[in-house]
C-alpha cells in the first residue's frame, strides 16, 4: 500500500511553491495540522532548551525559522475555510480553533522563551544586528509583551482558557453566518418581479438558483447591509426582501443565532483585555496599532460623524422629493439606492447601471489593472494554465518584473458561491521570504455573481472599484521584499494595511487606465468621455449616505469593544440601536454596513475593534493621491518611488515611518476631508 500522501510536510514542488491543490484533500488537513503543532512544539522547545546565552541567532532566527509544516498547512487551509468551504471544513475550523489557540499560547506565554527574546531585546542595539533585524526583536517582544508573556501564572492559567473559547467562538460566528447568508437567499419565481434588473443580473439570478435545483431565480445576499440590486428592481416589494433578509442574517432564533455568540465574545475579550491590564478590548487591540489608542480613533471618528450625517439628512431630503415627484411611498431604507441612482441620472446625466457594458471582466482585469501595475511597476502577467488552482474557476498568473525575473504567483477568484464567505478580500498562498528563499503566491477573491456560459461578465461600477482595491492588496503582498518572514506583504498594522489597497482604486479612473479599459463589450466604442467628466463632476454625490454607514458601523464595532469587564449586555439589537444613537448615526434611512449579527470584520474576521483601519488608512491614502497627482501621475518613476518606500518594505519598519520616506512629510486630513464633502 502506498503512503499516505502528506501535500504539507515539506516545500512543494511546483513553481513558486505552489500548493499541490490537484493532490489536496479534506482529509490532509487534520493530520498535517496535528503534525505541524508536534513539530512546531518541539522546535520551541529546542530553543528554550538551549544551553548557550540567548542571542538572535539562536532565539529569534530560529523562531522565524520554525513552524514551516504548520504553517503551510494554515495558509491553505485557512483560504480553502473562507473561499470554499464544506461542512467538513467548517467542523475543523470549529474544533482546531481552540487547539491553535492553546498551540500559541503555549508559545508566547513560555516564560523561558520570554526571558530570552527579553535578553536578546535588551542588547539589540549593541549585537551588530541591522535595522529590520532589530525591528524584528523588538515587534517579537512588543507582542509577547501585549500577549500577557510577563504575567502571573494563576493569570496565564486564566488566559489561555479565554484565549480557546474567544477562538472558538470566532469560528462559529463565521460558520453560522454563512449558514444563515445562503438559508436567507431570496428565492423569485414571478419574472415581473425582477423588473428593472439587466439581463447580466437575471442571468446570474438564474444561475444561482439552477445551482441550487430551483426554479426561477435566487438573489443570493453580498455582506454588507445594501444589495447591488437594490439600485435597480423597480418593485419595492421586492426590495423589501432582500433587504429584510440581509438584515435578519444572525438574529433569527435557531441554530444560525449570532447574538448569544456575540454577547459571550465581547464579554470575554472585555474580560482578557483586563487581565492584559487594559481597560478594555478596544485600548488592547490599538496598543499595538498606528492609532495607539481608542481616544484617538473616537475623535477622529466623531469628526467625520456631524458632517456626514448632515449630509445624509440633506440627501435623504432629496430623495423625498424625487419619491413625492414619482408617486412612491415615502423613502424606505430600501429605497435608498434605488432613487439615488434616479436622482444621479437626473442631476448628473449619469447611470452608473449603463456604464456596466464598459466594465466586462476580462478587458478590466487585463486592460485595466494589470495595465496600471505594468505602467507603475513594470510588472507582466502571464496566464498558466498548467499550474492548478484550489478550485476549478480559480485562475493562475505567473508575474514577472520588465526585465522578465519571477517575482511570485497571482491567483484570481472572481465569482461568488455557496461554500464561498461575502466579501472580498486577499489572502497569502506562499509567503515572501529572502530566509527561506520563496517569492510571493497572492488570491484575490471576489462575489461576482456569474452568469451563464457563453455571456460577458459585466461588472456594477463598485465591483469594478472592488477589484482595483483588492489588486492593491495582492501588489502589497507580491512587491515586498523582506528577509523575514514575520515581515512579508500585508503584515502591517492592522489600520495601515489598508492604505495601499485605497491608493490602488485611484487607477479605476485615471484617464490613461479608464481609456485603456473602459470599451463597450458589444459595439467596442470606448466610454465617453463627457460621461467620465459627469461621472467625475458626481463623486461626491451621496457620499454622505456612504460615509456614514461605514461610520456606522466602525462606531458599533468601537461601541462594542469599549465595554468593559464590569459592564452587562443581555440584547444585541438594544445596545446596537443606543451605540448608534450615541454616535448621532441612528438615522433608520442609513444602517450600518454591517450589523452586529453580520459584522465578520469584528466578530470573525480580524478586524474586532479595529473597522475603524479603512477611513484611519484613507487619510494616508487622500494625500498620497494628491501627490500623484502633483507629480506626474502614471509614471514608473512614481510607481518605483511607492514600491520603494511603501510597498517594498512590507513590515519591516513602522508605517508611518515608511509614509514619511515616501511622501516627506505627515499625511494631511484634509484630501479626505475634501473627497468626502466633509471639508
Amino acid at each position: 500500500m502506498p503512503p499516505e500522501p502528506r501535500p504539507f510536510a515539506d516545500p512543494s514542488p511546483l513553481p513558486y511553491q505552489l500548493p499541490p491543490f490537484a493532490e489536496i484533500r479534506e482529509e490532509h488537513y487534520r493530520p498535517a495540522i496535528q503534525e505541524g503543532i508536534a513539530a512546531h512544539r518541539a522546535e520551541v522547545a529546542a530553543i528554550v532548551d538551549d544551553p548557550e546565552a540567548p542571542s538572535f541567532e539562536n532565539t529569534l532566527l530560529a523562531l522565524e525559522r520554525s513552524g514551516r509544516p504548520l504553517h503551510r498547512a494554515l495558509l491553505v487551509f485557512y483560504n480553502q475555510s473562507s473561499a470554499d468551504s464544506t461542512d467538513g471544513i467548517a467542523a475543523l475550523e470549529e474544533e482546531f480553533a481552540p487547539v491553535l489557540a492553546a498551540h500559541q499560547d503555549a508559545i508566547r506565554l513560555d516564560p523561558a522563551l520570554f526571558a530570552r527574546i527579553d535578553a536578546v531585546h535588551a542588547a539589540r542595539h549593541d549585537s551588530g544586528l541591522d535595522a529590520e533585524s532589530v525591528y524584528l526583536v523588538e515587534r517579537y517582544h512588543t507582542e509577547f509583551t501585549l500577549a500577557g508573556a510577563a504575567l502571573p501564572e494563576e493569570a496565564k492559567a486564566e488566559l489561555r482558557e479565554l484565549n480557546q473559547r474567544i477562538s472558538s467562538l470566532q469560528a462559529r460566528f463565521e460558520k453560522q453566518l454563512l449558514a444563515d447568508t445562503n438559508d436567507l437567499a431570496v428565492h423569485l419565481t414571478d419574472e415581473s418581479e425582477l423588473a428593472g434588473l439587466s439581463d447580466g443580473q437575471r442571468s446570474a439570478a438564474r444561475e444561482a438558483a439552477v445551482a441550487r435545483g430551483l426554479d426561477g431565480w435566487l438573489v443570493t445576499l453580498v455582506l454588507p447591509t445594501g444589495h447591488p440590486f437594490l439600485e435597480a428592481l423597480d418593485r419595492p416589494e421586492v426590495r423589501d426582501r432582500i433587504m429584510a433578509a440581509s438584515r435578519a442574517r444572525g438574529a433569527r432564533a435557531g441554530s444560525h443565532d449570532n447574538r448569544p455568540v456575540i454577547l459571550e465574545l465581547v464579554a470575554l475579550r472585555a474580560r482578557r483585555a483586563r487581565l492584559l491590564g487594559f481597560e478594555n478590548h478596544a485600548a488592547a487591540v490599538t496598543a499595538d496599532e498606528t492609532a495607539k489608542n481608542p481616544e484617538a480613533v473616537r475623535t477622529m471618528l466623531e469628526r467625520l460623524a456631524a458632517p456626514a450625517a448632515r449630509n445624509a439628512r440633506a440627501e435623504a431630503e432629496v430623495l423625498a422629493a424625487r419619491a413625492a415627484a414619482n408617486g412612491d411611498r415615502a423613502v424606505e431604507a430600501a429605497d435608498w439606492a434605488y432613487l439615488s441612482e434616479q436622482v444621479r441620472a437626473e442631476r448628473y446625466d449619469v447611470d452608473l447601471a449603463a456604464m456596466r457594458p464598459y466594465f466586462e471582466l476580462e478587458r478590466v482585469l487585463h486592460d485595466g489593472v494589470f495595465y496600471a501595475a505594468g505602467r507603475l511597476y513594470g510588472l507582466r502577467f502571464t496566464e498558466r494554465d498548467d499550474l492548478v488552482g484550489y478550485h476549478p474557476e480559480v485562475r493562475v498568473f505567473e508575474v514577472q518584473d520588465e526585465e522578465g525575473e519571477q517575482v511570485g504567483l497571482y491567483l484570481f477568484d472572481a465569482y461568488t458561491r455557496d461554500s464561498k464567505r461575502g466579501g472580498a478580500w486577499m489572502n497569502p498562498i506562499v509567503e515572501q521570504s529572502e530566509l527561506f528563499g520563496t517569492l510571493p503566491v497572492v488570491v484575490n477573491n471576489l462575489n461576482v455573481p456569474k452568469p451563464a456560459a457563453g455571456e460577458p461578465t459585466l461588472l456594477s461600477y463598485d465591483e469594478t472599484s472592488t477589484l482595483f482595491h483588492e489588486f492593491g492588496h495582492a501588489l502589497h503582498g507580491l512587491l515586498a521584499r523582506t528577509r523575514y518572514p514575520k515581515f512579508s506583504g500585508t503584515n502591517v498594522f492592522r489600520d495601515f494595511v489598508e492604505f495601499p489597497s485605497q491608493v490602488n482604486e485611484m487607477w479605476m479612473l485615471w484617464p490613461e487606465v479608464l481609456a485603456n479599459y473602459a470599451v463597450h463589450h458589444e459595439t467596442g466604442e470606448r466610454m465617453p468621455q463627457d460621461l467620465v467628466d459627469r461621472l467625475l463632476a458626481a463623486r461626491q454625490f451621496n457620499e454622505g449616505f456612504q460615509t456614514s454607514e461605514y461610520l456606522a458601523a466602525a462606531m458599533l464595532d468601537q461601541a462594542w469593544h469599549r465595554i468593559t469587564a464590569d459592564d452587562e449586555v443581555s440584547d444585541v439589537a438594544a445596545f446596537e440601536a443606543e451605540a448608534l444613537r450615541e454616535a448621532g448615526l441612528g438615522d433608520p434611512l442609513v444602517p450600518p454596513r454591517y450589523a452586529s449579527t453580520y459584522f465578520a470584520h469584528t466578530f470573525s474576521g480580524g478586524y474586532d475593534a479595529g473597522y475603524y483601519s479603512y477611513i484611519w488608512s484613507e487619510v494616508l491614502d487622500a494625500d498620497t493621491v494628491e501627490w500623484f497627482e502633483e507629480h506626474g501621475g502614471l509614471t514608473r518613476e512614481n510607481g518605483e518611488r511607492f514600491r520603494r518606500t511603501v510597498l517594498g518594505v512590507g513590515g519591516s519598519k513602522d508605517p508611518l515611518e515608511a509614509y514619511r520616506e515616501f511622501r516627506g512629510r505627515d499625511a494631511r486630513i484634509e484630501p479626505l476631508l475634501e473627497r468626502r464633502g466633509l471639508a
